[in-house]
């Protein structure tokens, strides 16, 4: 039998552990909650880690609970923030929580069974507490120079930090209280970050219940380059909503990973042995310019977070940057193209030359500098170059429902479609 807890400390999941919890999974299986904060409209690739952590702990038979903040939402927690952030309307939460509530089914397993996973939204106990209730049974079990001591709450003194975000410590701990009379939780995990949240809660439990709980962090992830992990290089989040980050920018990114870094990515961010990630890296190793690992690593997080749409990025990526013949390729793979490099429309009925195809696509300001690309062998038809500046576009040269795929020099795409 696999040991879990070795497994988490090999895929590097193992930051802090409460003491005793590698005993306390090897008990039996346990019920393990993560939250995750709504303040955005979508699960972001910073909250990948703590899912895939769930579905490492699911996976060896325990019982996995995504707790949706509805609640805590509505106050901001301070960890990890160097200012407070605006507070949401009760309607920007309700919206943001269904959405990340149908994106944690494509990695849990909430089928029925003894493992099967439980989706709850904090609002339903937090919204109705009664503020002098609530800091009579709660409140009184915490003290103030202890919060003070919390990293969460170290990092803002300076800068400010209001009552609101104080308070969010407690309504964590008592999100912990509650699943562990209600639910039998017994496990807490999350980022760094949290780990004075979480033990909070494992403070609580103590005090209240006299009971056994355990928190468990990874570190928060980085680049090998020191910048924070799940950001395009644009700076711009990358969401797992395919409407916010589409399903070839989400593989690019991770195709572009830093040779550096994409051994704790596979460990991380996969399922994958050892055997074959070593096998992987091996790979790597031998041809870092092939990318095998990461090209790998983007197809399955990409498959895992979209399903079939990865297939047409990992086509249309491998058109632009690899070697797919775009002849091979599918109307969907043209569509995916569409939404990713300049696209024109032109009439069925148009005919065109090479040079007129070149202009409309805006790849040359003028017939004169479109000629000009074409004679010195700079301009590419469905990635096969053409010099004859006579040349016309024949019905063969039109792909997949209509496409024609065009470049000039070497990175310079555009797309023409027929309507």
């Amino acid at each position: 039998m696999t040991d879990l807890f070795a497994e988490l400390e090999w895929r590097g999941f193992v930051h802090h552990a409460t003491p005793g919890l590698k005993a306390h999974l090897a008990k039996g299986p346990v019920s393990a909650y993560c939250g995750f904060d709504p303040t955005a409209p979508s699960l972001q690739l910073g909250n990948l880690m703590p899912i895939m952590l769930l579905l490492q702990l699911q996976r060896a038979g325990h019982r996995p609970i995504a707790v949706m903040g509805g609640g805590t939402g509505l106050i901001g927690d301070p960890s990890g923030k160097r200012a407070e952030r605006p507070l949401l309307t009760p309607q920007q939460i309700t919206e943001h929580v269904q959405r990340m509530r149908d994106q944690m089914a494509q990695f849990l397993d909430f089928d029925p069974g003894p493992a099967a996973a439980l989706l709850v939204d904090n609002a339903k106990w937090l919204v109705p507490q009664k503020l002098v209730d609530f800091l009579r049974d709660i409140g009184k079990h915490f003290t103030v120079n202890v919060m003070l001591q919390k990293e969460s709450v170290q990092a803002r003194l300076e800068g400010g930090l209001s009552y609101t975000e104080f308070s969010y410590m407690l309504l964590q701990a008592y999100d912990y209280l509650h699943l562990y009379r209600k639910e039998r939780c017994t496990l807490q995990v999350g980022g760094s970050d949290q780990w004075g949240n979480i033990t909070a809660g494992v403070d609580l439990i103590r005090r209240l219940e006299n009971g056994e709980a355990h928190g468990l962090v990874a570190p928060l992830v980085t680049t090998a380059a020191g910048a924070k992990f799940g950001k395009s290089d644009a700076g711009a989040a990358i969401y797992l909503d395919p409407a916010l980050t589409s399903p070839y920018r989400f593989y690019q990114f991770w195709v572009n990973v830093d040779d550096r870094d994409v051994e704790s990515y596979l460990k991380l961010f996969t399922l994958k042995p050892r055997e074959e990630i070593k096998q992987l890296l091996s790979e790597q190793k031998k041809n870092p310019g092939a990318r095998t690992a990461q090209r790998e690593l983007a197809r399955d997080v990409t498959e895992r977070v979209h399903g079939e749409a990865a297939r047409n990025a990992m086509v249309a990526s491998e058109i632009l940057f690899g070697d797919f013949d775009p002849r091979n390729a599918s109307g969907s793979v043209f569509a995916t193209l569409a939404q990713e490099i300049p696209t024109a429309s032109v009439s069925n009925n148009d005919a065109l030359t090479l040079i007129d195809a070149v202009v409309h696509a805006g790849l040359a300001t003028s017939k004169g500098e479109a000629r000009r690309a074409i004679d010195q062998g700079g301009v590419y038809v469905n990635q096969q170059r053409i010099t004859a500046v006579d040349k016309r576009i024949d019905p063969s040269d039109w792909l997949a429902d209509g496409h024609l795929l065009l470049r000039k020099g070497k990175k310079e795409y555009a797309l023409l479609r027929r309507s």
